[in-house]
């Protein structure tokens, strides 16, 4: 089946929501490429970006299950080629 790269842009609002938000990612270690995380303790929130190598229907589960963690805010971003296009 063919993967897509996608970004996964996530704001955290609420800090109480971490604990779930790290469990869901956790869940999908196998697809992710890399995770990075800045608090921005002006504005009490934290941004973190995730990539991740998955299926489609992999991805818009991981993103349907964060979106739906209260606190939370998710977008995200596919790229134009599948993983296993050359260009």
């Amino acid at each position: 089946m063919e993967t897509r790269i996608a970004l996964i842009g996530i704001i955290v609002e609420d800090q109480e929501a971490t604990e779930q938000l790290n469990n869901i990612l956790h869940t999908y270690a196998d697809y992710i490429v890399g995770r990075m995380g800045i608090p921005y303790r002006d504005r009490g929130v934290c941004i973190i970006s995730v990539v991740v190598d998955a299926t489609t229907d992999t991805i818009s589960s991981l993103s349907g299950k964060l979106g739906m963690l209260k606190g939370i805010s998710v977008k995200t971003v596919y790229s134009k080629l599948g993983a296993s296009d050359d260009n």
